[in-house]
């Protein structure tokens, strides 16, 4: 990422900004994604901020997340909500398509979209709750 050892990922990114606008890509998708729409709330406000404070932070960024709502436990948080193969693979198609926009038009470093690629994927799968 950089000649910086102690570069984050966060920082290599852009910051916060860069996370808000992939959280706004992704959800643009979600609005009309008809897998994934009916597992978020009508007001998707809340929604979007914890995922870029959350996503912000585990690359690095500032603790904001873990200071208003604790230690993430995603697969605590998700476990109330049906998550099969075919909501798991929407949430990666529609974040995929959030990095890897988010990536072209900022000119972020092939690297940082591949760590951030591969995070996605596994994180998903870690949640999978429900057989098919």
């Amino acid at each position: 990422m950089s000649d910086d050892p102690g570069t984050t990922v966060y920082e290599a990114a852009g910051g916060m900004p860069f996370f808000e606008e992939v959280v706004a890509r992704f959800y643009e998708g979600v609005v009309t994604d008809e897998v994934l729409r009916p597992l978020y709330p009508d007001d998707l406000t809340e929604s979007k901020a914890h995922l870029a404070l959350f996503l912000a932070q585990y690359w690095g960024g500032p603790s904001t997340y873990s200071e208003q709502r604790g230690h993430p436990r995603l697969r605590m948080r998700h476990m109330p909500f049906r998550i099969g193969a075919a909501e798991r693979d929407a949430w990666v198609r529609h974040m995929t398509a959030a990095v890897r926009s988010t990536c072209a038009d900022r000119g972020t470093l092939p690297e940082v979209e591949a760590r951030l690629l591969d995070y996605s994927e596994s994180a998903a799968t870690f949640l999978v709750n429900a057989p098919d």
